[in-house]
Formats: structure tokens, sequence, C-alpha cells
């Protein structure tokens, strides 16, 4: 995969989740950015929160934890985003997310224009599209020479076809999970009992560079014109599930943009991923050397 440069833009929902144990910044792709921005890579996260207490703490975290808050858009009238947090007794998290928010409503500006025609990377999901406002906001940022990155995202009732398959027509590189696999599968009613034969199929399908397909504690499995590469993901005591694919993606990226084999890029993605699950919440304190530590077995 050729960058044109190492610049990361994210793109989507900042929020905060409210989990049992109490609220903490999330959104996946300022996880996603907050990641990078740990592993040492430059990133920057552009989104929209309400003029209000929840919106200004999320600013503060951001600001504190090293990321440039100008892309940042405040809305007068819509709230800062809220996410309900559920976990199930294996700590598997489902979202309950409100609407309408201040994300709904990102604006088209000079500088986020100008952000993502100089950058070498845009990460984005489907969730940020839900409203056509932001959607096509989007949609206009990814018309330049970028490498183009979605993050699948599905949450149920936004994982409308429509709606993915318009952004999957700008996307160079897509992650998901396999379940989320399987659902584009039935779209179009693919067989999906053999796993590598539908990622091919997907890939060819939307014209894509690389395909990732995340399997939770099981690892994941990369595709590109390279071929297939696979790795069974590392075995940790989960903390709970909550931005652990995001931290996955960001050391993919990370990777990726260092130039790394593709197989020691999806190593160093599931390390991460198993990192942040062992830990609560979506951005813990960062700990490079217990990735490594992760990485080699230890």
């Amino acid at each position: 995969m050729n960058f044109k440069n190492k610049q990361v833009l994210c793109i989507g929902e900042v929020l905060w989740d409210r989990l049992p144990s109490g609220a903490k910044p999330g959104g996946a792709p300022m996880n996603v950015a907050l990641h990078l921005n740990a592993i040492g890579q430059d990133v920057a996260i552009a989104s929209r929160i309400g003029d209000d207490l929840p919106g200004e703490e999320l600013k503060t975290f951001l600001k504190k934890s090293g990321m440039n808050t100008e892309l940042i858009q405040v809305d007068k009238k819509l709230p800062t985003s809220e996410v309900l947090v559920h976990l199930d007794e294996n700590n598997n998290a489902t979202y309950e997310i409100c609407e309408p928010v201040a994300w709904d409503n990102l604006e088209l500006t000079h500088s986020l224009r100008n952000k993502a025609q100089e950058s070498g990377v845009i990460i984005y999901g489907s969730l940020a599209s839900r409203n056509k406002h932001s959607r096509d906001t989007v949609k206009r940022l990814l018309d330049n020479d970028a490498v183009k990155l979605m993050d699948v995202n599905f949450r149920k009732p936004y994982d409308t076809k429509e709606v993915v398959e318009t952004l999957l027509k700008k996307t160079d590189i897509v992650k998901l999970n396999d379940e989320e696999l399987v659902v584009f599968a039935r779209w179009h009613n693919q067989q999906i009992d053999d796993e590598k034969s539908l990622v091919k199929w997907l890939a060819t399908k939307y014209e894509l560079k690389m395909v990732c397909v995340t399997r939770g504690e099981n690892g994941a499995i990369l595709y590109s014109k390279d071929g297939f590469c696979e790795h069974p993901g590392f075995k940790v005591k989960t903390a709970d599930s909550v931005g652990a694919g995001d931290a996955f993606l960001a050391g993919l990226v990370s990777s990726l943009l260092e130039n790394h084999p593709q197989q020691d890029a999806l190593a160093f993605a599931c390390a991460t991923g198993a990192f942040v699950a062992s830990k609560t919440g979506a951005t813990p304190d960062y700990n490079m050397d217990e990735i490594d530590r992760i990485l080699k077995g230890n």
C-alpha cells in the first residue's frame, strides 16, 4: 500500500461512553486517533460537539491526551453525543446511541477540506454517516488522492445497505468484523460458509485494495493483491471489549504507514487490540512495553 505521506485524518463521532463503571470518552474515530497518537503517528480528529459541559470536557480530555482540537466543531443547538454501554456476562459490549447529536451535523469547513486534501490517509466509519448532512460532508472530503479507509461499524438501526455502499464506493481499505462480513454476504445472497471466498468477493465487488476482517479473540485475516495473511490473536484476560477494535485498527494503520510487511502489521494490530481489551474503557493509558510483551508472547 502506497501512501503519499504519513498524515492521518480521522473523521466521525466523539462522545461519552456511559459504562457501568462510569463515563469514558469514546467514539470509534476518536479512539483510533488517540491510539495512533499514542503510538507516535501524525494524526488529527475531525468531529462536532455541543456547546455544553460534556463537550468542553471532551475537548479538555483530547488536549490532555496530546491531540489538536482545531477540527472539533461546536454546535449551538445539538448536544454532545452520549452512548449507553451495556456489558454482558462475558464483558462484551452493546450500545444504545442517542440522537440527534452534534456529530450528525458535521460542516464542510475550509480548514477541514484543506486537512483532508493534505492527508495521506483518511479514516471514517459508517456510524457517523447515519445523517445525510454529515454523510454528504464525509463524501466530499473523500474526493482526493489520500488512501481512504472505512471502518465498518454497524450499530442498529444505522446499518443500512444504501448508506454503507455509498461510502464503500470511495474506499481503498475496509476493516470489518466477521459478523459484519456475513451481513454483506446476505445483502447479495452469497454463500457464507467460506470466509476467504467471502473476503475475496467483497474486495472484488467494491474494488477494494485491502480487506481486514477481525475475529474477536480469535485474531484477524488480511487480504490484498499479495494474498492472504492471518493471525490467531493473543490471549489476555478481558476487562471489556470497548475500543479493542479501534486499537487494532490503529495498530494496523501505524504498521502499514511504516511499510512493515503485512503479516507483521497484522500481528502488531492484534497485540494492540488485545492490550486494550485487557483494560477498562476504550482509551486506557498507553504502555508500549506491555504491547511489546503481548506481541512476544510474554
